[in-house]
């Protein structure tokens, strides 16, 4: 009989796993990006938004919100991951019914985002942290700048919506200078009028281009002279993408040189 070990996901359940995990199933994007980038051939399966990287052959198991879950018993993989906001507590139970080992992840800042990565690879995978992980830790980590810029960050229009509190995105930008000012808002992604937030008074107006795709003739027109669209992945997955976000995000948003 094979062996297995008990962890404790970041969710504090027991998970129980073999030595050696060989076959993933990844229901959030963010992670499927983060096991490819570090060793491709544990991914056994994705959901069909895991889009990064692009190249990535893997059966495809549906949504992070109405995954396969048949297919996913069927396949008996290794280890099933999933993030508590962006999964359902029904697939879990569901999965973990029919004895798959499931690991879930909490991240509502980025400091929970690196943390649960580390903990994934470490504890999960039993293996070194990886280097682009590393790398990530040392460039977000340390003191909070001083913000040098006000946003508004829409996520969604018609109707609008916006990145509130408790969330990866205020935390991220807060990293490079930018001050959300829905970051005290109860809601984590609030509809909010349009009007009112063209009336916030900020110095920056941030259109990601997902998860509505806002794009240079879609968006910016709403708020002449503040808007910006920047890449999605960036702002908002929690990845590989952490290595470059400070940086590239600084170009796109005009703060290199302003103290961010």
């Amino acid at each position: 009989m094979a062996r297995v070990r008990t962890e404790l996901d970041d969710m504090s359940f027991q998970v129980q796993l073999p030595q050696q995990v060989r076959r993933v199933v990844s229901l959030v994007p963010s992670l499927t990006d983060a096991l490819a980038a570090t060793d491709r051939r544990l991914l056994a399966g994705a959901t069909t938004w895991c889009t990064h990287p692009p190249d990535l052959e893997v059966e495809r198991v549906r949504g992070t919100k109405n995954p396969n879950v048949r297919r996913i018993i069927a396949m008996a993989p290794d280890l099933v991951l999933l993030n508590k906001e962006e999964n359902r507590k029904l697939d879990h139970e569901r999965l973990t019914a029919a004895g798959i080992p499931v690991w879930v992840t909490v991240v509502e800042d980025v400091g929970s985002a690196l943390r649960a990565l580390d903990r994934l690879f470490t504890v999960a995978l039993d293996r070194a942290a990886p280097d682009w992980l590393v790398s990530a830790t040392r460039r977000l980590g340390g003191p909070v700048p001083d913000p040098v810029a006000s946003a508004v960050i829409c996520v969604w229009r018609d109707p609008w919506m916006v990145v509130g509190s408790n969330n990866f995105a205020t935390d991220l930008l807060r990293r490079i200078g930018v001050r959300n000012v829905y970051a005290e808002h109860p809601g984590r992604y609030p509809h909010m009028p349009l009007a009112e937030i063209q009336a916030a008074g900020t110095d920056l107006v941030i259109l990601p281009d997902e998860p509505y795709p806002f794009s240079a003739e879609d968006g910016p027109a709403e708020f002449p002279g503040t808007a910006t669209v920047v890449d999605g992945r960036l702002l908002t997955w929690y990845g590989p993408s952490l290595v470059d976000a400070k940086q590239t995000l600084g170009q796109q948003l005009g703060l290199i040189g302003k103290g961010a």
